[in-house]
């Protein structure tokens, strides 16, 4: 019985040395994946490589991302719009709630750190500070509602490059990305279809109308200012 209990004893203290080194792994790798990204944030100022009204593009760690990406053809997932405050530097992203995330937080959640900015290739002509007011001010309708599971063209719900395009098409009247149909992606891998499964069941909408992260990302209008 007293070596039972000796054992037992040694177990629970190795699994509890075990569990307290997975933790710690995971701490301390948020906070050097946030640490690195603070210094490229910083970087990405001093070289003016960054401004308000950019668009920044990166690979989601969600579940639906792998879905994402096989249905377009795409490496990027997940997108938003880069706002300067102040000094500080945030990406406005539709997630679950639309809103305002700071920069390096973003770039840290992503895979691997990495992030693509792509800016109009006229912007120093069309986002001036009158048109930047004008972006702003029209996110703000968008601010605190959920993501759109179902990616409706409606105002309800919003999903991250809906909201970008739209940002973009009301304030400053130009289409950045084609719009498409649910059709037109590829539904034919498995991952897919078991996410369409997942959210639709047997009538998944294929002619709502929908604007992915691609579409974006290969917008004639814009151009790449930085990716790491």
């Amino acid at each position: 019985m007293f070596l039972f209990k000796k054992l037992l004893i040694i177990v629970g203290l190795l699994l509890l040395l075990l569990l307290t080194s997975f933790f710690a792994k995971r701490f301390y790798d948020s906070k050097h994946r946030i640490a690195i990204a603070t210094e490229e944030v910083k970087e990405l100022a001093d070289n003016s490589e960054i401004k308000d009204g950019d668009i920044i593009f990166q690979t989601s760690l969600s579940k639906q991302s792998r879905a994402i990406q096989l249905a377009t053809h795409s490496e990027y997932s997940h997108c938003g719009l880069i706002y300067k405050n102040g000094n500080n530097y945030f990406v406005f992203e539709a997630i679950q709630l639309v809103k305002l995330t700071p920069l390096n937080m973003w770039i840290a959640r992503g895979q691997g750190g990495h992030f693509v900015i792509k800016r109009l290739k006229n912007a120093d002509q069309v986002l001036t500070t009158e048109t930047l007011k004008k972006m702003k001010e029209a996110g703000e309708s968008f601010s605190g509602k959920n993501y759109d599971l179902y990616f409706n063209w409606s105002d309800d719900k919003i999903y991250c490059s809906e909201l970008i395009w739209k940002v973009y098409q009301r304030a400053t009247g130009l289409e950045v990305g084609k719009l498409e149909k649910l059709r037109n992606f590829d539904l034919t891998n498995e991952v897919v279809k078991q996410k369409m499964k997942e959210r639709y069941g047997d009538n998944v909408p294929l002619d709502d109308t929908v604007i992915s992260p691609e579409s974006i990302f290969n917008s004639s209008l814009l151009t790449i200012v930085k990716s790491n």
